[in-house]
């Protein structure tokens, strides 16, 4: 059976501490294709060579002044580097605790003085073999990792684009702009970040947050459209937008549209439980839903609207403060302005382009 070439570059280290033995192995292994021969005398070098240099399978007597070969092998092994090198071990025939200590240190396999050239020629080419092979397997499991890791950036962005779509088709039924949702997303991600969430929490809220008032695609048109205040039936009406959108959103397979679904439902509450549509309070109202309270309040207070005109940021930050503990979350409400300049920024790079106007007034209403 035709045995496969090695690699061209398979460095092969010795270790003896006897010139003799470590020149006919290091000439038996140089007459081997494609290997090339690192020997030392002393295994301490060995050992610091090791450390700045990889090697493909290393060969270490096992009597030698400074350091064992049982030694070197424990300490190859503790370096990440060789754990999957091999490693062969130079004994006498009688050395069996030595070489059942070398295996159980990690030891692949081992070589009995005085050695046989025929032998040692078929062990080492094994080893190189395995070596080649564990290579190859490792750059396979490399390149299925990045096919998968590919797989889920495009999956995750193909959802996110979705999601953002939906939201901004209900904006179209809405006075409200495609940049509010996309401002919303962005404030909630920096109070997520603020509030010390791990990173892939923050991105899931930023890819949620959009999904907010998706519910409002139930509301009928002379409510949503209405460009003065509601009243308290219309209002009732319009608090339905969070459990349309809850429906809309919940039972997906989807980590972000669960966490959507729980935004739609929830973004209303206030921490004194006077909110909608449930009533919730303090911690009772999930995380990402007290985080986009704030941002979706702040910025409906900043933006024109044809029922209203855009507060000053002053007027805005001094709102938050106030209903801090009542109707927003404290913690969330320290954590948006604790980033001032970057809401400045997000404002800033994505304002409004209204399309439609209508007769003004003063009346917040509600953020709805």
């Amino acid at each position: 059976m035709a045995v496969s070439p090695l690699p061209p570059t398979s460095t092969v280290l010795l270790v003896d501490d006897d010139p003799v033995a470590l020149s006919l192995l290091s000439a038996l292994v140089t007459g081997m294709e494609g290997t090339d021969v690192i020997t030392f005398r002393d295994p301490l070098e060995a050992m610091a060579w090791c450390k700045l240099h990889p090697a493909d399978l290393v060969i270490t007597d096992q009597q030698m002044p400074g350091l064992s070969g049982t030694e070197l092998i424990r300490g190859l092994r503790a370096d990440l580097r060789y754990r999957d090198v091999p490693l062969l071990m130079i004994t006498t025939v009688q050395d069996r605790d030595v070489r059942r200590e070398a295996v159980l240190l990690g030891a692949n396999d081992y070589l009995s003085k005085p050695l046989d050239p025929v032998e040692v020629g078929a062990r080492i080419r094994n080893m190189l073999a395995l070596r080649r092979s564990t290579q190859s397997l490792a750059r396979y499991a490399a390149s299925l990792e990045e096919e998968v890791r590919k797989a889920t950036v495009e999956i995750t962005t193909r959802e996110h684009e979705a999601i953002v779509r939906l939201a901004r088709a209900t904006e179209y039924r809405d006075w409200e702009t495609g940049a509010h949702i996309v401002r919303v997303a962005w404030y909630a991600r920096i109070m997520a970040r603020n509030l010390g969430l791990i990173q892939s929490e923050q991105d899931a809220i930023f890819r949620a947050a959009p999904m907010h008032d998706v519910g409002k695609i139930g509301v009928p048109d002379y409510i949503l459209l209405k460009p003065s205040a509601l009243d308290d039936i219309e209002f009732g009406i319009m608090k339905q937008h969070t459990v349309i959108g809850h429906r809309i959103l919940a039972g997906s397979a989807s980590t972000v549209l669960q966490l959507a679904s729980e935004v739609a439902l929830t973004h209303h509450e206030r921490l004194d439980g006077s909110g909608y549509p449930d009533g919730r309070a303090g911690t009772a109202i999930p995380l990402a839903g007290r985080i986009v309270a704030v941002a979706d309040s702040f910025d409906a207070l900043t933006s024109e609207r044809p029922y209203k005109t855009e507060w000053p940021l002053g007027l805005a930050v001094a709102y938050l403060q106030q209903h801090a503990g009542s109707h927003f979350d404290p913690a969330c409400v320290e954590a948006f302005l604790r980033s001032e300049k970057e809401i400045t920024e997000v404002r800033e790079s994505f304002p409004d382009s209204h399309g439609r106007k209508g007769p003004k007034d003063n009346s917040i209403r509600a953020s709805a």
